[in-house]
């Protein structure tokens, strides 16, 4: 042992002491996330408006730590909430035990669940932590129509997932050719 030792054991400290401190100016800046940062959940939905849920609760199976709950229940044919026999009727993600893990996306066999880049999911109430189907449904796009209602891109389920992408641009293009001014 030198009888320096000491003194190198504060060269960092004094190092350190007049350099200029870095701070970030959040909330008034907020960060910039990777596209692909694992945020709050989205249920997505079908081109015209219908949801992709299907309430096969594979989603709260593969969540370790047990943050999802998921009831489903039939479609009618006057209340049609998915294109296939089931929907989520009750749909809850408790944030307050979410671990952020992603297996719940990759679980989901519809693509119906995501994950987007918002990342505020902090509160004072631990209720408001607690999403339900309502806050976590994507909102409804131009051309959408609020569910429940009949089926508008083909006549069974294979249609909107196998076709889904040829018929959602069918009916963009006639619904622009329908609107007067389209195309300019």
């Amino acid at each position: 042992m030198g009888v320096f030792d000491p003194v190198k054991g504060f060269g960092v400290t004094f190092g350190t002491m007049f350099k200029k401190v870095v701070t970030e100016e959040y909330p008034e800046v907020k960060k910039v996330t990777a596209p692909r940062f694992h945020g709050r959940h989205q249920l997505n939905r079908h081109p015209d408006g219908l949801e992709k849920c299907v309430g096969c609760e594979l989603c709260a199976w593969a969540c370790p730590a047990d943050a999802i709950f998921v009831e489903g229940a039939d479609n009618t044919e006057d209340a049609r909430y998915s294109p296939g026999e089931r929907f989520g009727a009750d749909y809850q993600i408790n944030y307050l035990r979410c671990i952020g893990c992603g297996l719940c996306i990759e679980a989901c066999p519809t693509r119906s669940l995501t994950m987007t880049n918002e990342y505020e999911l902090a509160d004072d109430d631990r209720q408001k932590l607690i999403f339900t189907k309502e806050d976590l449904l994507a909102p409804l796009l131009a051309g959408m129509e609020q569910p429940p209602h009949p089926m508008r891109l083909g006549e069974n389920e294979q249609d909107y997932y196998v076709n889904g992408p040829q018929l959602a641009a069918q009916g963009n293009q006639a619904q622009a050719a329908q609107t007067p001014g389209a195309g300019r």
